[in-house]
């Protein structure tokens, strides 16, 4: 694993210092943010519009409304945005109707981290509706609690999901560890005060003071987690 703590009494001090686990769904957990856009590449299709690969690293990690709004502006497609909201979470569920596919390490961590008692919160820019669907693959039992992006007032990039995520679990931010994909979700997290882990799914992200850069969740288990909160990870890789 990345990190080893050695000294029980280290170990022990860091277990007192992390209250809360708080992970991002799309790219993070699951293997949907490809999906995502290969919906709204169809929906607009049919709309009658080509979607550019360039506008993917905009779109991907933010709310609905922002994704989809940006995409009406961009193409000039005459549809409202509640409308376009709807057929595109429509369209991902058709997608993911089967299942969806877990990210590598996701399901061991979240093994361990219910093993061990620590409170844990799903935190995603999607709708509730696609949360409680892909929660059928990801276990619900896994998460203390889930928070959507059409139940806060504003969602990722800005910090609300992170700090009503914190509070619901009665955990102090900064005592939070996150784990994130894409620089929208990193910004709303660090923003909230919480310690970040990040592992990138389509765009890079750079290393920065309170937070990490890894290849994927195979490198991530509890201890690197109490290792985060506690201040040892130098920034990087």
């Amino acid at each position: 694993m990345t990190s080893t703590v050695a000294a029980l009494n280290t170990r022990m001090a860091e277990g007192a210092a992390l209250q809360a686990v708080l992970l991002d769904m799309d790219g993070t957990l699951v293997d949907t943010e490809g999906v995502w856009w290969d919906a709204e590449v169809e929906v607009f299709a049919d709309l009658g519009h080509r979607l550019d690969e360039r506008w993917r690293d905009t779109v991907v990690g933010g709310p609905m409304t922002r994704s989809a709004g940006y995409l009406i502006e961009v193409t000039g497609a005459d549809i409202a945005l509640p409308e376009l909201t709807t057929l595109l979470n429509d369209r991902f569920e058709e997608r993911i109707s089967g299942g969806v596919p877990l990210m590598p390490g996701a399901l061991r961590l979240l093994t361990e981290l219910a093993a061990h008692g620590v409170p844990t919160a799903l935190v995603s820019a999607s709708h509730r509706r696609i949360i409680d669907r892909v929660l059928k693959s990801l276990g619900p039992d896994n998460f203390t609690l889930t928070v959507a992006g059409d139940e806060v007032a504003r969602t990722k990039p800005h910090p609300e999901p992170y700090l009503a995520a914190a509070a619901g679990l009665d955990a102090d931010p900064a005592r939070c560890a996150v784990i994130e994909d894409t620089a929208t979700g990193v910004a709303a997290a660090e923003a909230a005060g919480c310690r970040v882990v990040a592992v990138p799914s389509v765009a890079p992200i750079a290393a920065a003071a309170g937070r990490v850069v890894v290849g994927s969740l195979e490198e991530v288990d509890l201890g690197f987690l109490r290792a985060l909160v506690n201040g040892m990870h130098r920034a990087g890789y």
